[in-house]
């Protein structure tokens, strides 16, 4: 027999635009109520993931120039608060952030089949429900709505899928941002049985870029800290170089197919030249910096294609499931925290001293 919904529960609310103190833990915050074509997730895990932080400090506004790192734990002195969310609007606060949800469904809103209630489920985070699938238009789940950094969340029924595997909650909260960010930009770039450079490749999206190349039948040449060499190699990295290489020293000019970047910054040009004629370079992120120096000679002159990735193409999550479920990929969980320590998670994600994922568990009712 299912336990009854508690009318509240424990959540962290991003208070503000700032450092860590705008998370508040509270255990007073309303459970919400599942509407029309929505369910409600008792949330087993949920992971951490950079946007997490960028949306905190407020990152994505224009006015920053920095890398994340900067302002990770004490925020920026000047942002807009106009364009400080990933989506370029406004964000209203509270609100429970968290794009990573792992949990099972204990209730049902108007119009979904209550059988579903006892699905253990993923909830894909980039949300389209809510815009009407209208293309490159979407909701990142725990920004322009709460997400799982709570014991309850609700999301559409539809884009809540079911699971079926013997993972752990932690291994499961790891996939939601990290791999779709990381399979979404290999199925925009068409990736293949291909030369593939992933940076930032210890990282979340980075580490799930390597697995899904392998998986697509790359050669993964992989940047990272050489102290953590071994484990990004234990990943299906080919090669591992360290992140301060000259590139075109170890790899020679025009010898990549496609680039997978999630760092830019200063060390953003050799990327480019690393790079084939016809070859292609896709991006969700810029962990070094948002600038960079960029030679619109070599894009030309190359014939090169760029692709910026933010939006998913519907399939993109529901293949991963399938992954999954066939056992064909495994994220890396670096360590778990409970939620109530939420600052110490984020300040240890700050660190980069670990590879693969960092997860919150809520506590029990």
């Amino acid at each position: 027999m299912n336990k009854p919904v508690p009318a509240t529960m424990a959540a962290v609310y991003l208070t503000g635009h700032g450092g860590t103190e705008m998370l508040d833990y509270r255990e007073d915050v309303p459970v919400p109520v599942p509407g029309a074509g929505e369910v409600l997730i008792r949330v087993a895990a949920a992971g951490i993931n950079n946007t997490d932080i960028n949306t905190r400090i407020g990152w994505y506004s224009k006015k920053v120039t920095d890398a994340t790192n900067t302002g990770g734990a004490g925020g920026f002195d000047s942002i807009d608060d106009d364009d400080a969310s990933w989506s370029g609007e406004a964000l209203r606060f509270p609100r429970i952030q968290g794009a990573d949800c792992c949990g099972s469904i204990v209730a049902a809103g108007e119009g979904v089949d209550g059988a579903r209630i006892g699905e253990r489920v993923l909830v894909r985070n980039m949300l389209r429900s809510y815009v009407d699938y209208r293309p490159y238009e979407c909701w990142t789940f725990g920004s322009e709505c709460d997400g799982a950094f709570a014991q309850y969340a609700k999301a559409p029924a539809r884009e809540t899928h079911r699971v079926d595997c013997d993972w752990s909650d932690a291994e499961l909260a790891s996939i939601p941002c990290a791999y779709s960010t990381a399979e979404g930009m290999l199925h925009r770039a068409g990736v293949a049985a291909e030369r593939v450079l992933v940076t930032g490749a210890s990282g979340g999206v980075g580490s799930a870029a390597v697995q899904l190349a392998k998986r697509r039948g790359a050669e993964v040449l992989a940047l990272a800290s050489a102290a953590k060499a071994d484990e990004v190699a234990a990943l299906g990295a080919d090669r591992v170089l360290d992140r301060n290489a000259d590139l075109v020293a170890e790899l020679d000019r025009d010898s990549v197919d496609v680039v997978v970047d999630l760092v830019a910054g200063e060390g953003w040009p050799p990327l480019l030249d690393v790079l084939r004629r016809g070859g292609r370079y896709v991006t969700a992120g810029a962990i070094a910096g948002p600038l960079v120096e960029f030679d619109v000679r070599t894009l030309y002159l190359k014939d090169l294609t760029l692709f910026g990735c933010t939006f998913q193409e519907d399939e993109v999550f529901a293949n991963l499931v399938s992954y999954i479920e066939r056992g064909e990929i495994r994220p890396v969980v670096a360590k778990t925290f409970p939620l109530a320590e939420i600052v110490a998670a984020q300040e240890a994600f700050l660190s980069k001293q670990f590879t693969g994922k960092l997860v919150l568990i809520p506590p029990a009712d």
